[in-house]
């Protein structure tokens, strides 16, 4: 039963993440990036908070923060404060078709940086699965033309990949954190709030926003920071098998394409289709394990 609940969480998940490309191209129409990730911040801080309460947790929260305040003070400053700042800024340079690929190559990323920074080793197929990624991420910016190495907007690409590093360094640093899940994320909206506010309200440039815009940034604030995120780990926890579940999220950039190209019109070039299969099968590749591996594994 635990592992069909699990199966649940995940694919519920997988398909919330998979709509949120089409939802900042939606919410971007009506807000600046900036705004958008304060409006956003605040729905998110609320349904964790309202999540806390629920499972009893809420009241830890003032005790959790003082234990370490200045490690969540940097982690929030990490995420949301700045990786869905540059996110927004890549989405609204970029067709979302070429950002949300770029993007998933977080997990590459994170590889090289863990090496960097936790001293992990880096075996022969994670460097395969690093030529492959960022082959891919080469062949999405420049539409197939590699050789030319032009890209429409290679500020949205830098923006894009920077978002990649922000997010890898963000889960290096949360390895250190023994606090629960939902708190942890919960502070780390909590303490960058302050932050996105003073730098909204510094741009300038708040208007009237329709409630369409409103509708728009509430679901990214609960389906791509808040909501999501607590199905995942229920997933993870109550799984035996984390590959099959950690496997599903391979099939959430095919999904949001689709869903890019029927709800918002976006073209899907043959080359982001190219390089999104480059990046995800050198994701898998990574995380294949050879037999010995496997049967030194414990069930």
């Amino acid at each position: 039963m635990n592992e069909r609940y699990a199966l649940g969480y995940g694919l519920a998940a997988v398909l919330l993440w998979s709509t949120v490309a089409t939802a900042f191209k939606i919410t971007l129409d009506f807000f600046t990036p900036v705004q958008m990730l304060v409006a956003a911040s605040v729905v998110s801080a609320i349904a964790l908070a309202g999540i806390a309460l629920y499972q009893g947790k809420l009241h830890l929260l003032g005790r959790t923060f003082m234990a370490r305040p200045h490690y969540y003070l940097l982690l929030g400053l990490i995420n949301p404060f700045a990786y869905y700042l540059v996110l927004f800024e890549a989405y609204d340079l970029l067709p979302a078709s070429q950002a949300q690929p770029l993007n998933y190559s977080w997990a590459i990323t994170l590889t090289l940086m863990a090496a960097v920074f936790l001293g992990q080793k880096i075996r022969k197929q994670d460097w395969a699965a690093c030529v492959l990624g960022y082959l891919g991420v080469v062949v999405i910016a420049t539409k197939g033309d590699v050789m030319a190495l032009q890209f429409d907007n290679p500020t949205g690409v830098a923006l894009a990949l920077l978002s990649t590093l922000l997010w890898a360094m963000y889960w290096i640093l949360n390895t250190k954190n023994q606090a629960d899940a939902v708190l942890g994320v919960l502070l780390g909206f909590l303490v960058s709030l302050p932050f996105s506010i003073g730098l909204s309200l510094y741009i300038g440039g708040w208007t009237a926003i329709p409630w369409q815009g409103w509708a728009a940034v509430s679901y990214v604030g609960l389906f791509e920071m808040g909501i999501t995120f607590v199905l995942w780990i229920n997933a993870l926890k109550l799984t035996r098998n984390t590959a099959r579940i950690s496997n599903l999220i391979f099939i959430s950039p095919f999904i949001s394409l689709m869903l890019l190209a029927t709800i918002i019109g976006e073209e899907i070039h043959t080359s982001t289709l190219v390089g999104l299969v480059l990046i995800v099968f050198g994701l898998l590749i990574q995380q294949w394990k050879g037999k010995k591996q496997q049967t030194e594994t414990p069930v």
